[in-house]
Parts: structure tokens; sequence; C-alpha cells
């Protein structure tokens, strides 16, 4: 496999998301800093409502406003004062990043959640989650769609020398797909979605986008054969959390990459991070159960913190992409 294949370089390191804090200055210049071949457009949840995970991708929606109401999101009659602070943090982080990481060459990896997280997050306006009307999730997903296009094209212009790689972050899509959503009271879950139309939705988000896209699930039971048929051109999962090895190996043989999780996002009790040797290990002892030539690892496989970093101490977030970033460089020269 060529290299050019990817849309990453041959050894290299990501990280996945979140990081601690509130300054979005500083976050930034340790991600271009630590992870300097494949950089990635810090969150940072502890600056509250509209900088998680949910609002900020409700901040991209077209034509579906989002609000808080009861600590939740849930889809609004107008735009408000919750929706113009997700977009205004986004529109700062993106001015930021311009700012930083003008002249910047390479790929740079953006996040957002993915059509069946939202879904199961979301509330409709008369109460209960979207994921519970077929056709909201279906207008869901095409706003999503045009609205990550709006947002690529946003990073484009901000780093006009850069590639832009989007990951749709989706730790709901297995329980989706599974009927295990619980439904508000708890005492009942919502009907399983079906495999072709998980695939179908999941297709037309990344179609739209018009990117490169990678889906994170942070599952131990990630449905890979639905996300690469989806035209997805990779995963990133938790190592950890990989119990059965062949439906992994056979997404791989078919020419699918693997943003592997190989380090905790959070301090081990010793509070060290792992050394870049251990997580090269790590990787490489996955990879040879595997069965596939060492050759093609460092092209096909990108090293990442297991999940976001957001609960981690800052030194622990430095040491960790750190040694991410050096185990993908070891992994290249072998």
């Amino acid at each position: 496999m060529s290299e050019t294949t990817w849309p990453w370089g041959v050894g290299t390191a990501t990280g996945i998301g979140s990081l601690p804090g509130t300054d979005v200055a500083e976050a930034q210049r340790i991600v271009l800093g630590e992870l300097p071949d494949l950089p990635h457009l810090p969150e940072l949840p502890a600056r509250g409502p509209g900088a998680d995970l949910i609002g900020r991708t409700g901040g991209l929606l077209v034509e579906l406003p989002v609000e808080l109401y009861a600590a939740r999101w849930r889809i609004a009659p107008r735009p408000g004062k919750d929706l113009r602070r997700a977009r205004d943090l986004m529109e700062r982080d993106l001015d930021q990043l311009a700012e930083q990481a003008e002249d910047y060459a390479g790929p740079v990896k953006v996040q957002a959640a993915g059509p069946f997280t939202l879904a199961a997050s979301l509330e409709l306006p008369i109460g209960g989650r979207l994921l519970r009307d077929p056709g909201a999730v279906r207008d869901l997903a095409g706003s999503l769609g045009e609205g990550l296009r709006g947002h690529v094209a946003a990073v484009a212009r901000r780093l006009p020398h850069a590639s832009v790689l989007l990951q749709l972050d989706e730790p709901s899509l297995p329980a989706a797909l599974a009927g295990r959503v619980p439904t508000e009271s708890g005492f009942g879950t919502h009907r399983a979605v079906e495999s072709e139309v998980a695939r179908t939705l999941l297709r037309g988000v990344i179609e739209a986008a018009g990117v490169p896209t990678v889906v994170h699930c942070c599952a131990p039971d990630v449905p890979l054969d639905l996300i690469r048929t989806a035209g997805a051109v990779g995963v990133a999962l938790d190592l950890a959390l990989v119990t059965d090895l062949d439906p992994l190996g056979e997404a791989i043989d078919a020419g699918f990459g693997l943003l592997a999780g190989a380090a905790p996002a959070l301090p081990p009790p010793a509070g060290r991070a792992p050394t870049s040797a251990q997580v090269a290990d790590r990787v490489r002892r996955v990879w040879d159960q595997l069965g596939f030539p060492r050759r093609r690892l460092a092209e096909q496989v990108v090293v990442t913190p297991a999940c976001g970093l957001a609960g981690a101490t800052p030194a622990y977030v430095r040491e960790v992409l750190a040694a991410c970033r050096d185990a993908g460089r070891r992994l290249a020269e072998e």
C-alpha cells in the first residue's frame, strides 16, 4: 500500500479531541507542538455549555437551532443565546487556529458528534430524544451533513495550505443499533435502528462533508463493517476494548485505516504516562496478532490516546501526546 492512500503521513499520531482547561490558545499550542504531523482542533468542555460535544455540534446544524433546557440540549423553535454562545466559541477557536497555524501545510483533524450520537442526545421540542422519530433523525442527518460542509470550508479558509480530516464521534452508535438507548423514564429503550438505515444516513453525512472521514467509537462492539461501507476511511477505537480481532482484521485487510487508542486517557495510579516504547509495543502487539506485515503498520495506523483527555492534568496531556507522537515515529523506523 502506498502512503498516498491515506489522508495522513507515515508514522503519524494525533489526539481524539477534548483537552482540560479553558484556555484555547494554550490548548492549541500544546496540540501543534506535540502533534506536528496531524494536529487536531482541541475541544475544551470545561468552558461550559456550547463547548461540550453535543452543544458544539449543535451549533453547526443548519436550520435546526438548539437550546439548553433543564441542562439538556433540545431542538429550539428559533435561534437564541445558547446557540449564539456555541457558535461564538467555535468561531473563536477557528480564529485562534488561523493565528497559530496559518502556514501549516499538512492534514488537520476536526471533530463533531455523528448523527446517531446526536440523535440519542438531543431532545425534541415536545420532549423525548430525537432517536424515537425516524423522520427527525433523517432531517438531523441532512442538517448535520450540510453544517459539516460549511465547517470544513471555514477551516480550509483559515488554513489554506492544510487538508482537513473529519472525525465523527459516535459513542452511541452501537447502543442505537442494538436498541439499548434508554427512554427518558429509564424503564424502556428506543427501538433499534436498522443497520441499512444507519449506513445510509452515515454515508450521507460523510458525502456531504466532502473530506476524508474517520468514525470514533469508544465502545466494545464497534460496527466496523457498517462504518467502512458507509464511506469512512478509518475508525478510531480504544485497543483495550477490542475483544474480537477478526472484524478489525477484515476491515484492515479491506484497506481501512486505524486510529489506534493505545495510551490511557487518564493517568494511571502511578501518575506517569506510558513511554513511547510502551505505546508502540501496544500497537505492534495487536498488529502482529492480526497477522499483517509490519511494513504496512506505520502507513495504515495513526497512534492516539484511548479517548479524549478532558479529565487529565495538563502535565499528563503533554506527556501522553508526546508518547503517542514518538511511538508513531518508532513504528515508522522499523
